[in-house]
């Protein structure tokens, strides 16, 4: 079993931790780079994220509805 496994049956599939509609290739690249829940993706530069590959303008509207119905945001 390789690390990247052993990560994956702690924390779970990456996509289990993003809004529905975020995306496998999206939910992996924000897990990749550290965020662990839409919550933790509040007050992130929306310009970063959408350089990760694996993240779209879908997955971007996605995560920006999800937080703000929780009154959070990303910076631009």
């Amino acid at each position: 079993m390789t690390s990247r496994d052993d990560e994956r049956d702690v924390q779970g599939e990456p996509v289990e931790h993003f809004p529905p509609g975020t995306g496998r290739p999206a939910s992996g690249a924000f897990f990749q780079a550290g965020y662990r829940s839409v919550e933790e993706l509040a007050g992130a530069s929306e310009s970063e994220l959408a350089k990760l590959h694996g993240v779209g303008p879908k997955a971007l509207r996605v995560v920006k509805a999800a937080l703000e119905e929780q009154g959070l945001d990303l910076n631009p």
